[in-house]
């Protein structure tokens, strides 16, 4: 009790007591905080967040079904067009036949068939087109260590996300690479 007294001392607070034999007793502890303002511009970044994403075209690659549905569900509902590559492949003609800058972001995966997220990257960074240079690619695996990360950026990615992805996070990463870009 005398150390509790002490650090509440220190906070220029203090601590009660109310007792009565056979029943109980009841500490009561103040100490005088400041209202901090930096949630309300939390909750408003949030709500930035959110609406930077209203109506990106997201080129989504993935060929796990489950985690395709799980992507394309959080995006949409947050306002995104989503359009969905199984594969390096996939990917590649999909950015390759849409029209310039028609896509404002590439979620990649890593592992797939016939292409990987790695190797799709490397050639999609190579394509004789403007947007190829600046599009934010955005890797989601499995793979969340340091050289995984590295490999991501080697091979031209912005950013690496780890999954499972959590939608705020996801959220805050699309918008700040797309908002990069929109400045190029």
């Amino acid at each position: 009790m005398a150390i509790t007294k002490e650090l509440l001392e220190l906070m220029d607070g203090d601590i009660t007591v109310e007792s009565t034999e056979g029943e109980g007793s009841t500490f009561i502890i103040r100490i005088p905080l400041e209202v901090c303002l930096e949630s309300v511009d939390a909750e408003e970044q949030e709500e930035s967040v959110l609406s930077d994403i209203q109506g990106l075209k997201i080129l989504l690659v993935e060929d796990n079904d489950v985690n395709v549905e799980i992507a394309d569900f959080m995006l949409k509902n947050a306002g995104a067009d989503v359009f969905i590559a199984r594969d390096g492949v996939e990917a590649l003609e999909m950015f390759k036949n849409s029209k310039i800058s028609f896509f404002d972001v590439v979620l990649m995966d890593i592992m797939m068939p016939r292409m990987d997220g790695l190797e799709a990257t490397r050639q999609l960074r190579s394509l004789s087109r403007i947007d190829a240079v600046y599009v934010p690619i955005i890797a989601m695996t499995a793979n969340a260590f340091t050289e995984d990360a590295v490999k991501c950026v080697e091979a031209g990615m912005n950013a690496h996300m780890a999954k499972p992805l959590e939608l705020n996070t996801l959220l805050k990463v699309i918008s700040r690479y797309v908002n990069k870009a929109n400045k190029i």
